[in-house]
C-alpha cells in the first residue's frame, strides 16, 4: 500500500526507502526517503535526498532535504478537538463531525446557503481542490469559496488569460531554458525559492545568454545576472512600458509575429510613442536610463528570449497590468511558441497551478471553466448531475470574503490547508471578523494561527500519507504517492469532505473510496475545459513520471504552448494598452510614512511557516522575522543592526530585528512573511485591492520605521511553540 522497498548498503545493514515529493514549491521535487540508523544514540532516523525527475534532475534543496520533519514532528495533530468553556479539547471523530455538521447547518438554515464560507490553499492536491469546489457548491450550496493562491498567482493568473486566452505558469518546459539567448527575471528571486531550478539558468549563461534581473534588492538570484535593475517598488509596468518604447524605436518588433498572431497592437504602439521618454521614465523606476536601454536591446536583438515573472511584479494594486506589460515584450518581438522562446509565472505554492484549476477559486469550475459561462456550468452540472441552477454563482476574492466575515455577512468558516489569519492584508480586520464568527472550523496538520482561534479543528494527514495528484509551474502532472500511515487519527482532506458532506445528506454525490476515484471525476470534469486533464490517468501518471496539460484522450501536450495559435476564439493573442500608469503606487510615500515596505519569502521557511516552523533544521536557519534596511537610511533613522525596530503603515504595525544590508533600495525595506504574532508584516499590508483580479499590495506599502524595546510577544514569535494536547 505504501510504495516502501527495503534496500541493503555496504556494512550498513538493511534499509527502508521509499519515493516521494516534496511538498512546497512548485517545482515538486521528488525524494527518495529513507530510514536507517540514528547518527546519534539508538533507534532510527529519516533522510531524504533527490530522486531523478524531469523537473529537479535529481537535486533537492534544503527544504525538501528536511520535510519530513514536520510530518513526524510531535506537534502535529492526532486527533479532533472542539471548543469548550472557551479551551480546545480531545474529541471523537463522530463528534467533530457532527458538530461541524450542525455549525454549518445552522448558519445555512437561518442566514442562507452564502452565510457559509470556504476557504482553501494553493498546496492541497488536485483531487481536494476539486472536491473542495463540489463540496462549497453542492454540499453547502454557498457562492462564497476561495483559496490562498489569490495572493499568489491571481494577477499572472488574469494576465495570462486575457492575453493569451489561457493561464498556465510556463508556456515552456523547464528544458528549454538553456536554449534562451535571454532571459529577464522580474520580481523573482529563484536563488532562494526555487533553487532547484537555478541550474537550467547557469546552464544558459554557459550557453551565451544575458540574464536580466529586476529587484529592488540584490538578491542571490541578482547576484548571477549580467544585468540588475534595481526597480523602485510598484514601479514594474513604467519600465516594462519604457523598455518596449526603446524596441519599437530601434526597429526591434516582430512586424510578421504582430500581423499574423496578434491584434491590438496599433494602439498599443499610439500609446507608446505617446508616453513618457525613457528619461521620464527612469526617474519614476528609479533606474538609469541607460540600463533600462541596454535591457531593451539585450532582449531586443536576441534571436530567442524568455521573460519571467513572480510575485515582485504580481502582488502590487497594478500587478494585472505590469503583466500584461511585460507581455507586449513577448509579443511585440514575437517570442513565444517556440523553443528557447515563451513567459513565465514562477508558482510559488507546491499546487498553485493546479489548484486554480479545478473550482476552488471564486469565479471558477473545474477545467477551468467559468462559472459566468453557462455552457461551461450545464456541463459541469451534467458531471455532478444536478441541474446548472443548482450551481451557485460567482463569489468574492479571499479578502473580500474577511470583509464580509467582519460585516457578518458571513457568519461560519470552513478553512481547508491555509492560515487566513496570517496571509491576509491588514491582519487586525481579519482578526476582529473571525472572532464575530458563529463558527470556524479548521482542516489543518497543526494548531496554526488560524486553528487556535477554531471552535473545531480537524486533523488532516500529510504529505507522506496523502495521495493524490500535483502540478508544477511548467504545467506536468504529477502523481504523490502515500508512503507511510496516518499519525494518529488524522485523516485525508478530501474524506473529511465526504463525511461532513454526508452528514449535510449529500452523501450521493461524495462517495469517493480514494484519491484516484475523485481524479477520475475531475477527469471528466474537466475534459473539453482549457486544463483538460482527461487522458490523464494514475496509471500513465505512474509510467510516464508526469503528463502535460491539456491533455485529452486524444491528443496530449509537448509542454511548448502557443506554437500554431492562442487559446483566444480567433487563435491571436492581445495586446494591452491602457493608460501610462507610471504614476507608481510609491507615490503615496510621505513625510510619515517614506519607506516602502515590500515582502517576500526567505530560503529555509515557506509560506506562513506552519510547516517549516516544525522542523528543527529549518528552524534553526532563520529562527525569527528580520527587517532589511539599507545603512544610509538606517543611519537617517537611527537603527543600528540587529536592534528591534517598529514598522508602522496606515493599516498596522508589527516587529523585527533590524538587518543592515547595502543589498537594498535606500527608499524599500523588505520583511519576510513567514513569522506570526507581533512579527506578522501583515499586520501592516493595505487592504487594497487590484481591480482586476484582486491581488493585494503585499509590495508597496508606505512605511515608517523607529528602534524600539523589545516587544511583549518577541519571545513567542510563531504559534509553532503551541503544542496541541496529546491526551
Amino acid at each position: 500500500m505504501f510504495n516502501a522497498f527495503t534496500e541493503t548498503g555496504p556494512g550498513s545493514g538493511a534499509t527502508a526507502a521509499w519515493q516521494t515529493q516534496c511538498p512546497f514549491c512548485s517545482v515538486q521535487c521528488k525524494i527518495r526517503l529513507e530510514e536507517g540508523p540514528a547518527a546519534v544514540g539508538s533507534g532510527t532516523a529519516l533522510r531524504a535526498r533527490g530522486d531523478d525527475n524531469a523537473a529537479s534532475e535529481g537535486r533537492l534543496c534544503v527544504k525538501g532535504q528536511n520535510a519530513h520533519q514536520h510530518a513526524v514532528s510531535r506537534e502535529r495533530l492526532r486527533y479532533p478537538m472542539i471548543r469548550r468553556e472557551g479551551r480546545l479539547v480531545r474529541a471523537s471523530w463522530a463528534e467533530a463531525i457532527r458538530a461541524a455538521v450542525k455549525l454549518l447547518a445552522a448558519s445555512s438554515e437561518r442566514y442562507g446557503p452564502d452565510a457559509v464560507g470556504v476557504y482553501g490553499g494553493g498546496s492541497l492536491t488536485n483531487e481536494t481542490a476539486y472536491l473542495l469546489g463540489k463540496f462549497a457548491r453542492l454540499a453547502l450550496g454557498t457562492k462564497y469559496i476561495d483559496y490562498n493562491g489569490r495572493f499568489c498567482m491571481s494577477a499572472a493568473a488574469s494576465a495570462g488569460s486575457k492575453t493569451f486566452g489561457l493561464d498556465r505558469g510556463l508556456t515552456f518546459r523547464l528544458s528549454d531554458i538553456p536554449q534562451a539567448d535571454c532571459i529577464i527575471l522580474a520580481g523573482t528571486n529563484l536563488a532562494e525559492c526555487q533553487p532547484t531550478l537555478m541550474p537550467y539558468f547557469n546552464r544558459a549563461r554557459e550557453n551565451g545568454a544575458a540574464i536580466i534581473v529586476i529587484d529592488p534588492r540584490s538578491t542571490a538570484t541578482a547576484a548571477a545576472a549580467d544585468l540588475h535593475l534595481p526597480v523602485r517598488p510598484g514601479t514594474d509596468a513604467a519600465l516594462a512600458a519604457g523598455m518596449l518604447k526603446v524596441l519599437i524605436e530601434e526597429g526591434l518588433i516582430d512586424e510578421a509575429f504582430i500581423a499574423g498572431r496578434t491584434r491590438g497592437f496599433e494602439e498599443l504602439q499610439e500609446r507608446t510613442l505617446g508616453q513618457m521618454t525613457l528619461a521620464q521614465t527612469a526617474a519614476v523606476c528609479g533606474v538609469d536610463e541607460a540600463s533600462i536601454r541596454q535591457a531593451a536591446l539585450l532582449y531586443g536583438r536576441a534571436s530567442t528570449g524568455m521573460i519571467l515573472t513572480a510575485r515582485g511584479v504580481e502582488q502590487q494594486t497594478d500587478g494585472h497590468l505590469a503583466v500584461r506589460e511585460f507581455l507586449n515584450l513577448v509579443l511585440a518581438t514575437g517570442k513565444i511558441g517556440r523553443p528557447g522562446c515563451g513567459y513565465g509565472a514562477v508558482t510559488g505554492q507546491g499546487n498553485g497551478q493546479g489548484g486554480r484549476e479545478h473550482g476552488q477559486k471564486a469565479d471558477q469550475l473545474p477545467g477551468y471553466r467559468s462559472i459566468a459561462n453557462a455552457e461551461d456550468r450545464a456541463y459541469i452540472a451534467s458531471v455532478w448531475g444536478v441541474e446548472p441552477e443548482q450551481i451557485p454563482g460567482a463569489g468574492v476574492s479571499a479578502y473580500e470574503m474577511m470583509e464580509k466575515i467582519h460585516r457578518k455577512e458571513i457568519r461560519t468558516l470552513f478553512v481547508m490547508g491555509s492560515n487566513p489569519v496570517m496571509s491576509n492584508p491588514n491582519v487586525a480586520l481579519v482578526e476582529e471578523g473571525l472572532a464575530k464568527l458563529d463558527g470556524l472550523i479548521v482542516a489543518d496538520l497543526f494548531l496554526s494561527e488560524t486553528a487556535l482561534l477554531a471552535d473545531i479543528v480537524l486533523p488532516v494527514t500529510s504529505y507522506l500519507e496523502n495521495a493524490g495528484t500535483l502540478t508544477n509551474l511548467e504545467g506536468r502532472v504529477l502523481l504523490r504517492e502515500a508512503v507511510r500511515p496516518a499519525v494518529g487519527e488524522a485523516r485525508d482532506d478530501w474524506d473529511i469532505l465526504c463525511e461532513v458532506a454526508h452528514g449535510l445528506g449529500q452523501g450521493e454525490r461524495f462517495r469517493f473510496p480514494s484519491a484516484e476515484a475523485i481524479f477520475d471525476e475531475l477527469r471528466r470534469a474537466s475534459r473539453g475545459g482549457l486544463a483538460d486533464y482527461s487522458g490523464i490517468t494514475y496509471e500513465r501518471l505512474r509510467r510516464e513520471e508526469g503528463v502535460y496539460w491539456p491533455c485529452s484522450e486524444e491528443e496530449s501536450s509537448s509542454g511548448l504552448m502557443f506554437e500554431q495559435d492562442f487559446a483566444h476564439a480567433d487563435g491571436r493573442a492581445v495586446f494591452s494598452a491602457p493608460p501610462q500608469t507610471a504614476s507608481a503606487p510609491s507615490k503615496s510615500v510621505s513625510p510619515d510614512y517614506p519607506l516602502i515596505l515590500t515582502n517576500g519569502r526567505v530560503l529555509p521557511h515557506y509560506l506562513t511557516g506552519v510547516q517549516t516552523h516544525r522542523s528543527p533544521v529549518l528552524e534553526a536557519r532563520e529562527a525569527a522575522a528580520f527587517l532589511e534596511l539599507h545603512p544610509s537610511a538606517a543611519k537617517r533613522l537611527g537603527v543600528r543592526d540587529g536592534e528591534w525596530v517598529r514598522i508602522e503603515s496606515e493599516a498596522g504595525e508589527f516587529y523585527a530585528r533590524s538587518r543592515l544590508t547595502p543589498k537594498i533600495r535606500a527608499d524599500t525595506v523588505f520583511a519576510p512573511m513567514h513569522w506570526g504574532g507581533v512579527q506578522n508584516v501583515n499586520r501592516a499590508t493595505l487592504p487594497e485591492l487590484d481591480p482586476h483580479c484582486k491581488m493585494p499590495g503585499f509590495k508597496t506599502t508606505p512605511v515608517r520605521v523607529s528602534s524600539c524595546a523589545a516587544p511583549g510577544e518577541a519571545s513567542r514569535p510563531h504559534a509553532a511553540s503551541v503544542r496541541a494536547p496529546q491526551g
